[in-house]
């Protein structure tokens, strides 16, 4: 993961801030005794893009019920870009823990930069024993988490009814929330804000800035069976925008650099292979773009969190619990099966796990596109 783009909050083993953030550079924080770091809050976030993107809801919450309270977000490398577009937070700090083991080096030294935080609390997202262990070894005060995984004393604020909340941004919004509380009928929508400046400067590096003709980014990657649109359709409808007019980036991470090929065999001149390590780039692409056409997928969110019309792709997942909470283009599905898509409420991706992408026909999705162009023109 390339780190040489603009400043940013973070820390890791050095810390960079930007001016003001209340960072010095040689890894501790101002005034560690003041009343503002001793009321900080910390979130310790899921590891996916998407989870990640939505936890920007879980931030403007504490925000407004409290607007002084500083908010920090533990982060990947991967997701470390998205939280320098996200208002409200203060810092991330960025750490890549192993998969699949605990990792005691590493949460040790995670620990050790918490305690630097001088936090008051900590929301642990995930029910993972291992998620938990970083805030208790650090010493903060109150750490907040749903019940799982044998986790009585490492979670000292423990929250049941996990299960009973169908969607994701519910589960996270709660532990935001006093014990008890109601939910909300709303919750603040995620949001990336990417200064248009960001985007021009990438956009010369890159050398795109003479692009005139509308921009249709693709996101053919996703995490998951049967989650993508198959490469073949991604490439037809390549094929017919840039006969229309369009230009096509396409995004994603080094394990879409086989299917971007694929795509711009398909689509000629006018395609643009912009897949790579650095989350940054997909971030900046889809704020130059006109529209994005995306699987079901973390970069569904991005796009939608930053305002970009988005047409997503849906299979064997239920839109209702996993599309973004922002408004978006369009939500295409395959066609027919209305009683599984309403069963779908209440037994989540079980209902249509037997739905294919595949089936979403190249036609919808690129009349979907079209139609967004057509209004864009309007404005």
């Amino acid at each position: 993961m390339r780190l040489d783009s603009p400043p940013q909050r973070r820390l890791t083993a050095v810390l960079h801030g930007r001016n003001g953030a209340g960072w010095t550079g040689g890894g501790q924080i101002m005034n560690p005794d003041s009343t503002a770091a001793a009321k900080s809050v910390l979130i310790v976030p899921y590891v996916w893009i998407g989870d990640f993107v939505r936890c920007h809801s879980v931030v403007k919450l504490l925000r407004a019920q409290t607007p002084s309270r500083p908010v920090d977000i533990v982060s990947s490398t991967l997701c470390a870009p998205l939280a320098d577009y996200m208002p409200g937070i203060r810092q991330a700090i960025v750490v890549d823990l192993p998969r699949r083991r605990i990792g005691i080096v590493q949460q040790r030294q995670l620990a050790a930069q918490l305690r630097e935080g001088h936090y008051g609390q900590a929301l642990v997202m995930s029910r993972k024993w291992k998620a938990a262990l970083a805030p208790w070894l650090a010493g903060i005060p109150v750490r907040t988490g749903f019940a799982g995984e044998a986790r009585f004393g490492l979670i000292n604020d423990m929250r049941f009814g996990e299960r009973k909340l169908a969607r994701m941004i519910d589960q996270m919004g709660a532990l935001a929330r006093p014990k008890g509380a109601t939910l909300p009928a709303e919750w603040p929508l995620p949001e990336l804000k990417v200064p248009a400046d960001e985007v021009a400067a990438w956009r010369a590096r890159r050398g795109l800035t003479n692009e005139t003709r509308p921009i249709v980014t693709l996101s053919p990657g996703a995490v998951g069976a049967g989650k993508a649109w198959p490469a073949g359709h991604y490439g037809q409808l390549t094929h017919s925008l840039t006969q229309n007019g369009a230009s096509v980036w396409v995004l994603g991470g080094p394990n879409e650099a086989a299917l971007a090929t694929q795509i711009a065999q398909a689509g000629g001149a006018r395609v643009r292979d912009l897949t790579g390590n650095d989350l940054r780039d997909a971030i900046l692409a889809l704020a130059a773009a006109d529209v994005a056409v995306t699987n079901d997928s973390g970069l569904m969110h991005v796009s939608a969190a930053i305002g970009t019309p988005t047409v997503a792709i849906f299979g064997p997942t239920s839109p209702w619990h996993w599309k973004p909470l922002n408004p978006i283009a369009a939500i295409l599905e395959p066609p027919g099966d209305e009683a599984a898509r309403q069963r779908a409420r209440n037994d989540g991706n079980d209902a249509v796990a037997h739905h294919r992408t595949a089936d979403v026909a190249v036609e919808t999705v690129l009349a979907s596109v079209r139609e967004v162009l057509k209004d864009a023109k309007k404005h």
